[in-house]
């Protein structure tokens, strides 16, 4: 079978399609379990944390787990059986390394966990579908390389406004994925971790309702920058609307209660 490197899944997949002959990495202790059944309507979730070779994840599907193991930005590059997306079928991961291991390896790391306990089989089938890149502008990024353990009291990541002191391009695509409802792209071919303050006006919601059943916007509001002015004026990329071959993970077989501890 030929193997290909992902446009957007990146060499990631290609390493775990061609794993036989390799070694696979692992936590030196990890825990992956059903979350608790949730209560009231404050619920936190957390889609993928790592820090001193500390990984967690919580209250996620497995598409989430999946979509951090291999830098994918949105579900629509994720196919398989419909429980997988389902969000009341949801697991807490705890898993530790050595702390001076970087992030690419740790996510090796989680490809290991999650195809062992859930018995994961799966392969690789290119889709063409509409999708935004993030690309580097005419003019250089503006971005600068974020300082390790520096401050992130104020980090903010809502619909018109990304701070963070220390991000990377994987993370920056899937928070435009969610705020545009689109599939979003890395193709910037930056791999440090950034800091990054942008700010933009969400598109408001009345604008995706036909044009009669709007309603006429105050003459004296001065509109916003988009998003993606803001985001070639402020950070120095662009986020461009194109139409391709992207690789989708299709899973095959995936245990829906994972194996124990």
């Amino acid at each position: 079978m030929r193997h290909r490197i992902a446009l957007a899944l990146g060499a990631a997949v290609l390493a775990a399609a061609t794993a036989g002959a390799q070694s696979h990495p692992a936590f030196d202790v990890a825990s992956l379990k059903p979350s608790p059944p949730r209560t009231g309507d404050l619920i936190y979730i957390n889609l993928g944390t790592a820090r001193h070779g500390m990984l967690t994840l919580s209250n996620a599907c497995l598409a989430d787990c999946l979509r951090y193991a291999y830098s994918i930005t949105n579900d629509e590059q994720i196919a398989g059986p419909d429980w997988i997306k389902f969000k009341d079928v949801h697991f807490d991961i705890e898993a530790k390394a050595p702390a001076d291991t970087p992030l690419p390896q740790l996510r090796e790391m989680l490809q290991t966990l999650l195809t062992e306990r859930f018995k994961l089989e799966y392969h690789t089938a290119q889709k063409s579908m509409s999708f935004v890149a993030l690309v580097v502008g005419k003019n250089g990024p503006k971005i600068v390389e974020g300082i390790e353990d520096s401050d992130a009291t104020h980090n903010s990541f809502i619909p018109g406004k990304i701070i963070s002191n220390r991000i990377t391009m994987a993370t920056l695509v899937t928070l435009f994925s969610r705020f545009l409802g689109e599939t979003v792209v890395d193709m910037t071919g930056l791999k440090a971790w950034y800091a990054v303050k942008l700010e933009w006006t969400p598109e408001p919601v009345e604008s995706r309702r036909p044009p009669e059943s709007q309603a006429a916007a105050p003459a004296d509001v001065a509109p916003g920058p988009t998003v993606f002015s803001a985001v070639e004026s402020q950070l120095g990329l662009k986020l461009e609307h194109r139409k391709g071959p992207l690789d989708v993970m299709v899973i095959d077989h995936a245990e829906r209660v994972p194996v124990g501890n």
